[in-house]
């Protein structure tokens, strides 16, 4: 897809226009009710829908669907990531009220750090085409190791910050208490950090090992940088109603790994055969059409037998806890 420096000025000021509206209408810190969340949640996906439908009526039909491809994989692998956010969240015990706030600027932070990810990436590709080789091993062990972590079936871990955190709370120190929305504040004469700040920068920087695995797996969906960026863009922003949203949900989606380790798999094997057929071997090559269909596929078999197990699971414990319940009850009786 040719994209004019014109073209390319204009949507990043339209997504800041969004962003922008987006900070106006979440400026005030508050807890966030479901209701709020799902008609973000709605209103970012349909912007993402008209986004994609918008390159389809241009006439650029293999850039519509390559957006939408990656976006879909994108937003899949984001939901993966909230369950991190959310132990960050307890790790720094933020405020229920605070938390909008916090996702709004982590999320800004890692939208940056991603666009500086995908200019370095497609300037690797454009001049080294072997690069495809090492992407799609990558994500053929990402998916082998996510396979693994699911079926060790272990108890959750808990969050704990990059060297690059600590290098900052150590230099610029931290407050013991929230102070409101303020990012720092003066003690004993000296600026130093707000626990909100370092949880931000938490959020962001956090951000930067998710994206090892979703900027290559997005290029093996699409080479176009402007693809790319849109499609993570629109999938990052709308994440922090998502967070809201779907937060208890979560634990139910116990397939999920197993979802993302399929696509993020076929995924390395398409970018494979890609290189491949980069240096001239007959290789067939999987088609836009075939990734889509075969990521929504994966995604909505993955919802249907999380959320059939998450029922079978509940009705044992139902029914284990009923049993317990009644063992006291009959040993006396007895």
């Amino acid at each position: 897809m040719d994209v004019s420096m014109t073209m390319w000025v204009t949507t990043v000021l339209g997504l800041c226009a969004l962003i922008a509206v987006d900070f106006f209408i979440g400026r005030k810190p508050h807890d966030v009710s479901i209701k709020e969340a799902g008609i973000w949640t709605i209103v970012w996906i349909v912007l993402a829908g008209l986004f994609g439908v918008g390159l389809l009526v241009a006439g650029e039909t293999q850039a519509s669907g390559e957006f939408f491809a990656g976006f879909i994989t994108e937003k899949s692998l984001s939901v993966d990531n909230l369950f991190v956010f959310i132990l960050i969240m307890a790790k720094f015990s933020v405020p229920s009220h605070l938390q909008q706030r916090v996702l709004l600027f982590g999320v800004l932070i890692a939208l940056v750090l991603r666009a500086i990810f995908i200019a370095a990436g497609a300037a690797v590709i454009a001049n080294f085409s072997w690069v495809f080789y090492i992407f799609g091993a990558f994500l053929i062990y990402t998916a082998w190791k996510l396979i693994q972590e699911a079926r060790a079936d272990e108890e959750e871990e808990d969050w704990e910050e990059n060297r690059l955190l600590k290098s900052i709370e150590k230099k610029f120190g931290v407050s013991d208490r929230y102070e409101g929305t303020k990012l720092f504040v003066r003690k004993n004469g000296k600026k130093i950090m707000t626990p909100l700040m370092v949880v931000m920068l938490a959020i962001g920087t956090t951000d930067v090992l998710f994206a090892m695995d979703s900027i290559p797996a997005i290029f093996g969906l699409t080479q176009d940088p402007y693809i790319v960026f849109t499609a993570n863009a629109f999938a990052l922003m709308g994440l922090r109603q998502l967070y809201f949203l779907i937060g208890g949900l979560l634990r139910k989606l116990v397939h999920l790994s197993y979802g993302l380790s399929v696509i993020l798999g076929f995924i390395g094997v398409k970018l494979v055969l890609h290189a491949l057929h980069e240096n001239g071997v007959s290789v067939p090559e999987i088609s836009i059409p075939v990734s889509l269909g075969v990521i929504c596929g994966v995604l909505v078999i993955t919802t249907v037998t999380s959320l059939f197990a998450s029922k079978k699971q509940a009705e044992k414990d139902a029914a284990e806890a009923a049993a317990a319940g009644d063992n006291p009850k009959d040993s006396i009786e007895a």
